[in-house]
């Protein structure tokens, strides 16, 4: 016969196994005070960029807005390539997010109709 030790153990093996496949595989990296160090350290360098363009800009002087500058007339953008944004999803997200996956595909099909007319 099995002790109960041994079917307390794989009892607590099933449980767990069955939550982690109930999660969406995420799994917390850092830790709260780490998130919020790391946060910190990005909003330090999104002011410091912030600065160095206002600088920058300072030293350019300021454009009349009704005047474009000679190097905007010039200057053409162009695409080369088609851009695609992709994402991968399982069953259980598409189920949990077809109503809006569905909103989005409507919205994209009419703005094609109406492109096409």
């Amino acid at each position: 016969m099995v002790s109960r030790k041994a079917v307390v153990v794989l009892l607590l093996v099933h449980v767990a196994a069955m939550l982690a496949s109930q999660t969406e595989a995420f799994v917390p990296i850092f830790t709260h005070s780490e998130l919020q160090k790391i946060r910190e350290k990005e909003r330090n360098r999104g002011q410091k960029k912030s600065l160095v363009l206002q600088k920058r800009s300072e030293e350019v002087g300021p454009l009349d807005p009704l005047e474009p500058a000679e190097e905007d007339e010039n200057q053409v953008i162009k695409l080369t390539a088609p851009v695609e944004i992709g994402m991968k999803m399982n069953s259980r997200q598409l189920e949990k997010y077809r109503a809006a996956l569905e909103g989005l595909l409507s919205e994209v099909l009419l703005s094609t109709q109406n492109a096409d007319e």
